[in-house]
Parts: structure tokens; sequence; C-alpha cells
């Protein structure tokens, strides 16, 4: 199981500071810019990144349009040389397979993962916007971001093994709102620890507020990579 780290903070400065903070453990994290960052700090900060160590890096951006913008999007992606990239599943079979395709015609391609529904959504929530069983679609999402052409898909702790069952060997799982020792829920509704997440089979984890908002980020980035051995 891999740590990924969210870079969610106020300033670039203080994104750079917390990487600089992390370099010790360059080879064993990837780094999550997500929207905010990528509109404010936008190419720079991926370069400025790079400037500290060599991490991989996570675009969060979770593109949802029609097929042919989402490709044009992803053929820009692409020259930045990130690492994974992801979309919504909900963009559709012909989105994906479009960006499978075009991933498979280029050298390094970044992961692409689907987004089978946010760990924002409460089973309420959820039944509100889509009308379906938030589980139910979630694997749904995921059987078809497999047969698409996807490397993996996101979801919450909770659907992980379902979709795991459902899925190819070697299909990706990334799993957000990971709260790594019991830490507040904030904004996210579907949250799990990281013994749940190691039970469930997850692939890849993302914890953002419990490492930078710590007075010693690097300790909690080492006490959570060892928990993960």
């Amino acid at each position: 199981m891999k740590l990924c780290v969210a870079l969610d903070l106020e300033s670039k400065q203080e994104i750079l500071t917390l990487v600089a903070r992390l370099k010790e453990y360059e080879q064993c994290i990837w780094l999550k810019i997500g929207l905010r960052a990528f509109v404010r700090d936008g190419i720079t900060l991926i370069e400025e990144i790079r400037k500290i160590g060599e991490f991989k890096i996570f675009l969060d951006l979770k593109l949802y349009d029609i097929p042919n913008t989402m490709l044009d999007a992803f053929s820009e992606i692409a020259k930045l040389h990130i690492d994974m990239l992801t979309i919504h599943a909900s963009s559709g079979s012909e989105a994906m397979k479009l960006l499978s395709k075009y991933a498979k015609s280029i050298p390094n391609p970044p992961l692409l993962m689907a987004v089978t529904a946010l760990t924002s959504f409460d089973t309420e929530g959820f039944g509100q916007i889509y009308n379906a069983n938030l589980a139910s679609h979630a694997r749904k999402m995921a059987m078809l971001a497999d047969e698409s052409g996807m490397d993996g898909v996101v979801c919450s702790c909770f659907e992980v093994q379902n979709i795991k069952s459902s899925t190819r060997k070697g299909f990706l799982v990334l799993t957000p709102g990971i709260r790594p020792f019991g830490e507040g829920s904030d904004d996210q509704k579907r949250v799990s620890n990281l013994t749940e997440a190691k039970a469930a089979g997850s692939d890849f984890i993302v914890i953002g507020r419990p490492i930078y908002k710590d007075k010693n980020p690097s300790a909690v980035v080492g006490k959570i990579l060892k928990n993960l051995e």
C-alpha cells in the first residue's frame, strides 16, 4: 500500500516547505496536487517540487467533460510527465476508452484513476444526486472503468473489497479520506483508518490534514509508513 500526501495548503510556499521537510521519503511517498493548488500555482508548482526531490506526482483534477475535451486536456497533462491522474468514471465509457487508448500511445503515461463516488457523499446525499445505492453504484462505476481500460478507481474504504472482487486482477484502488490514527473526519463522510484500509486491500491511500497540520509532519509520515509495513 502506497501513501499519497495531499498538498492542500493555503500557499505555494507552504507546500514547498512541507515537501522539503518530507524529502527523506521521496522514494517512498506520492505527492497529491489537487484542484486548488493547481489552479493557484499551475505547472510551476510541479517544476519546483521536482527541484526538491524525485517524488511521484499525483495530479488530482477529476476531469469530467465531453470525451474530446477530456482528451485534449489529458494530452496537455501528459506533457507534464506526472505519475497519476484522476478523472470521473461518470464521464462514461467513451471518454475513458479514448483516454486509455491515448495513454497506450505515449511513453510512460500516468496511471489513470476513475472516481466512483466522492467520499464527501453519505448514502442519503448520494441518493439525492444519483438516485442509486452508493455501494452498488460505486461497484458499477468500477466495473465500467475496468472494462474501459482505466488502471484503477478512487473509492472509499467501504467499497474496496466489493470492487476488488468484481474487477480484473491488478486493478488498482485508491482510497482518500484516511484518518490514520482516528483523527476527525472534517468534510469527508466515508473515512477510515490505516488498519481498515490495509484489511480492505487498498493499493493507495491519501492522507492530508493529519500530516500537514502536525508540528512534525515528517515524524507523522514515518509513523504511517511504519504501520504500512
